[in-house]
């Protein structure tokens, strides 16, 4: 499951203000690691993001052994820092569409 904050009514909010969009907990199960479905997941988000003016794709992931950080990374991604909850964030540049 992955969320993203994206708004898709430019004229609500407000003026000017990019769109902004998060890939916060994405998670597949276990047993289906390693097939491609994280890969998927995370280029069609990126994809999404890109569609509508983003040019960074954020995303959060929790620390520790058996974690997602190497898969993360392996993608791209560069760590930025910590959320107040302790999770890690990081973010990846993304070109034009």
């Amino acid at each position: 499951m992955a969320y993203v904050d994206l708004p898709f009514d430019f004229d609500a909010g407000v003026p000017d203000a990019p769109p902004r969009s998060v890939l916060w907990r994405l998670a597949v199960a276990a047993g289906e690691q390693g097939q491609g479905y994280g890969r998927f997941a995370v280029g069609a988000v990126n994809e999404e993001i890109r569609g509508h003016g983003g040019t960074v794709s954020p995303l959060t992931w929790k620390p520790g052994e058996g974690g997602s950080e190497e898969f993360r990374l392996g993608l791209g991604y560069r760590r930025r820092g910590l959320t107040d909850d302790g999770e890690h964030l990081g973010d990846l540049g993304l070109t034009a569409a």
